[in-house]
């Protein structure tokens, strides 16, 4: 009974207990950048200061898996997957994962000097607001399981909806550490901006190919903005030039990137559309070896000729 109890908690396997290989897929897809990462600190290879640059790695990572989770509702209804849906809790938790190892190796950066920690997080804005966004992602992560959602009933809707605002801080923590270059930021923004713009559309529009359109064009053009706006208030850069840089093809800005994302969106979606399509002609068409009742009943009439050609034959 132990066992069997156990089983159903196990990471690979689908609400019904089922083994599936889409949750056992993205599970290595979860522990990949881990593994990476301590392969990396053994083999010496993060740079003179390899826990400072492990630390910014996971941080990188919780915010890629944090919007990987919240591109689940979206994905799921653009190209009409129900099953995607089983991934939203596991890509949640594994962003609270990384965030967590985020914040241990910035305390082991700091010789787990819990003093200087703590003093660093309450005197640096934006370690403030990167804390308040790992404390958030914790208490979803622990709230996540299906004994909670029992617990808290409607109120559990209206805490994990906080998803969103701490996503926003987990970017601006993500803009303000990256100091000079802020390209990988700019881009995950970008991305948050698709997200946001589809949950604004009506539900009826949602999962319409002509707003994966408007979305593939809103979105770069946003990414472009943020990346103008944040240059020119952080570093005095005139707006108008990044905007320029952000008008070339051969430089591959964050917008071309949200770009090329959007417009993957919009073309697996119209394939999705086209299988439907196929699909569901294939099901209307009879099938030429076996005719419909009713059709039978009037080729079998006396009178009808195409009966009387199909008995000689």
């Amino acid at each position: 009974m132990r066992l069997g109890m156990l089983a159903g908690y196990l990471p690979w396997r689908d609400p019904a207990g089922r083994f599936s290989w889409l949750k056992l897929g993205v599970l290595l897809v979860l522990l990949g950048p881990a593994a990476d990462l301590l392969l990396r600190l053994l083999t010496h290879d993060l740079g003179p200061r390899p826990l400072n640059q492990a630390t910014h790695v996971t941080g990188d990572w919780t915010v890629r898996f944090l919007l990987a989770s919240l591109a689940v509702t979206p994905l799921r209804a653009v190209l009409n997957w129900p099953r995607l849906v089983i991934l939203r809790r596991m890509l949640g938790v594994g962003s609270a994962c990384y965030t967590g190892f985020h914040v241990l190796l910035y305390c082991a950066d700091q010789k787990w000097n819990l003093l200087v920690v703590a003093s660093e997080i309450v005197l640096r804005i934006y370690l403030t607001i990167g804390f308040v966004a790992f404390a958030g992602l914790m208490v979803l992560a622990v709230t996540s399981t299906d004994g909670w959602q029992k617990r808290l009933r409607q109120r559990w809707k209206r805490l994990h909806r906080l998803v969103f605002p701490i996503a926003v801080l987990a970017l601006l923590h993500y803009f303000l550490q990256s100091k000079a270059d802020v390209t990988a930021a700019v881009f995950a923004a970008g991305v948050f901006v698709w997200l946001m713009l589809w949950r604004l559309a009506p539900r009826r529009f949602q999962a319409r190919l002509w707003l994966m359109a408007a979305l593939a064009l809103a979105a770069p053009a946003a990414t472009a903005g943020i990346e103008g706006l944040w240059y020119a208030l952080a570093t005095g850069v005139r707006a108008a030039r990044v905007l320029a840089a952000n008008l070339d093809p051969s430089a591959m800005r964050p917008s071309l990137e949200v770009l090329l994302c959007a417009a993957t969106v919009l073309l697996l979606a119209i394939v999705q559309r086209l299988r439907d399509r196929r699909g569901s002609s294939k099901s209307r068409s009879p099938s030429p070896s076996r005719l419909s009742p009713s059709t039978e009943a009037v080729m079998a009439r006396p009178g009808n000729t195409a009966s009387k050609g199909a008995r000689k034959i």
